[in-house]
C-alpha cells in the first residue's frame, strides 16, 4: 500500500523520491493500536523544473486517509533546513522504517547532515518540544498517556546529545539506555510503554508524580547545561550548492 502510493506521488508530480520513511510514533517504537502511519519523504524534480526566477512550491501534502498521512520536501527545501541543523530531517535519515532508499543521495545528505549538525541548537530544538509538551501535563489530572512519551522522548534526546556529542537515536528504547534498569523512573517508563502499545491513541491516565518530578528536574538540568554550550561554526554555502547540484545531476542521469 504505502510504497505503491509513494510511485503515484512520483508519476502525479513527476519526481523522484530519493528517500521515504517512516515518521512519528511507530519510528520511535511507541505507536498505540490505532496510531497513525506518519510517511515522510524527500524528492527530487528535474532540472528544469529550479531553473525559474520566482521558487515554486517545495512541499507535497497529503490530507489523511485511512490513517495514512503522506508529506514530502523537495531536495532544495530540505538543504536550506539542513544548513540550519534541522532535527525533523536528521530523525527522517534514521528512521528504522525505510520505505524508499536511493544510496548515492542519502549518502549525499547524510554527509551534509553531519556537516552542519549543532549540539546546541538541536538540545534547544528537544528542550522546546519538551516543556511545550509538559505545560498541559502541569495543568490537568488526567491526560492523555502518549503526552508523557512526547515529553520523555526529546528529554532523553538532549541528555544523548550533552553525554555523546552526536544526534540521538530515534528508536526510544535505545535512548532508555541512558537510565539505570534498577531506578524506580525506568521502571514507570517500561510499564507505561507496554501499557500504551495497547491502547488508543486518545487514552487518559492520571499524572504520575514520579515522571512529573524526573521531567521538572530534567528540564531544569538540560537549560541550565545548554546554556553553557557554544555553538559551533557552520560551514560554507559552496558545500550546499555542490551538494544540491550532485543530487540534481543524479536525477537527470
Amino acid at each position: 500500500m504505502i510504497l505503491n502510493r509513494l510511485k503515484e506521488i512520483e508519476i502525479e508530480h513527476d519526481i523522484k523520491i530519493i528517500l521515504a520513511v517512516e515518521s512519528g510514533s511507530r519510528a520511535w517504537g511507541f505507536e498505540s493500536a490505532d496510531s497513525d502511519y506518519d510517511v515522510r519523504f524527500v524528492y527530487m524534480h528535474k532540472k528544469d523544473w529550479y531553473l525559474h526566477v520566482k521558487p515554486k512550491r517545495d512541499v507535497i501534502e497529503y490530507p489523511i486517509v485511512d490513517d495514512f498521512d503522506f508529506s514530502g520536501w523537495d531536495i532544495k527545501k530540505t538543504l536550506v533546513l539542513i544548513s540550519r541543523s534541522n532535527n525533523t530531517f536528521s530523525e527522517w535519515l534514521r528512521s528504522p522504517i525505510v520505505y524508499i532508499r536511493d544510496n548515492r543521495s542519502v549518502d549525499i545528505l547524510r554527509e551534509i547532515n553531519n556537516l552542519y549538525f549543532s549540539p546546541v541548537s538541536s538540545i534547544y530544538h528537544y528542550l522546546s518540544m519538551a516543556e511545550r509538551n509538559f505545560d498541559p501535563i502541569q495543568k490537568k489530572d488526567q491526560i492523555r498517556l502518549k503526552k508523557y512519551f512526547y515529553v520523555l522522548r526529546p528529554i532523553l534526546a538532549c541528555f544523548w546529545i550533552m553525554k555523546y556529542k552526536e544526534f540521538p537515536p530515534i528508536e526510544f528504547e535505545k535512548l532508555l539506555t541512558l537510565l539505570d534498569i534498577e531506578n524506580p523512573v525506568y521502571q514507570k517508563i517500561k510499564d507505561l510503554l507496554e501499557i500504551k502499545k495497547s491502547l488508543l491513541e486518545s487514552s487518559e491516565i492520571s499524572s504520575i508524580g514520579l515522571l512529573d518530578s524526573y521531567i521538572s528536574e530534567s528540564l531544569y538540568a538540560i537549560r541550565k547545561s545548554v546554556e553553557h554550550m557554544k555553538k559551533p561554526k557552520t560551514s560554507d554555502n559552496e558545500t550546499l550548492d555542490k551538494a544540491f547540484i550532485d543530487l540534481v545531476n543524479l536525477f537527470d542521469n
